[in-house]
């Protein structure tokens, strides 16, 4: 059974961004910088190289390659996800954890500003709904070709990416080995693989912080 497959069971958790490509289409709507820049990952990505994946193109905008590359990364965790919403339950995942020593309570500052604890499918939930939400705001992740960047742009791609690093710990530490018995585990390490390496070239995460798949990341960063 195919992992896409299984990201179906649950449509409410699985919500690919197919168009939140900033700067991907112009007021005539043709196709400009962002949905070239989402070539290039994709044609790389097919090259299995990801070190050449998680590069900025010469000659492009930083922030607009932290941009298509939030939505990629975004929807892949979503996928992932997607497979184990009939596993990870408020009674299997009472609380949204990476193994015994790291939990995570929820905050988004706005609706919810002081951090309550969640089960993990929750939390899974209002860390999808928050990101949606920035993700649409174009004053955060502008639509239009030459519309600026807010000045906190990089904070913001750094909370996301914080925050979806939780999920995967969260995957590994309590559903790895469902993980394997889907056999999708290459998968799963081909995703965090390529995750890893985009935050370690952009600086997205304190290392610190990824302390709950410490030897997991310390295997990818060596290679």
């Amino acid at each position: 059974m195919s992992l896409f497959g299984l990201g179906s069971r649950n449509q409410k958790t699985f919500r690919p961004k197919k168009n939140s490509q900033p700067g991907s289409k112009d007021m005539f709507g043709e196709k400009l910088q962002g949905a070239q820049l989402q070539k290039h990952i994709e044609t790389t990505l097919g090259n299995g190289n990801l070190k050449e994946v998680i590069r900025l193109p010469p000659g492009e905008d930083c922030n607009e390659w932290l941009a298509v590359n939030t939505v990629d990364f975004f929807n892949q965790v979503n996928i992932l996800y997607g497979t184990l919403t009939e596993f990870c339950t408020p009674t299997s995942c009472p609380v949204m954890n990476a193994g015994p020593v790291y939990s995570y309570k929820w905050a988004d500052g706005v609706t919810i500003k002081e951090p309550i604890k969640v089960s993990a499918p929750k939390y899974v939930e209002y860390l999808m709904d928050w990101i949606e939400v920035q993700l649409d705001d174009e004053s955060i992740f502008p639509q239009r070709l030459g519309a600026p960047f807010p000045p906190n742009f990089p904070d913001v791609v750094k909370t996301i990416f914080k925050r979806l690093f939780r999920v995967y710990a969260h995957i590994y530490h309590s559903h790895f080995e469902k993980i394997l018995s889907l056999k999708e585990e290459a998968h799963l390490n081909t995703c965090f693989k390529h995750f890893v390496l985009f935050v370690w070239e952009f600086q997205l995460i304190d290392k610190r912080q990824l302390d709950p798949l410490h030897d997991l990341v310390e295997s990818i960063l060596r290679q």
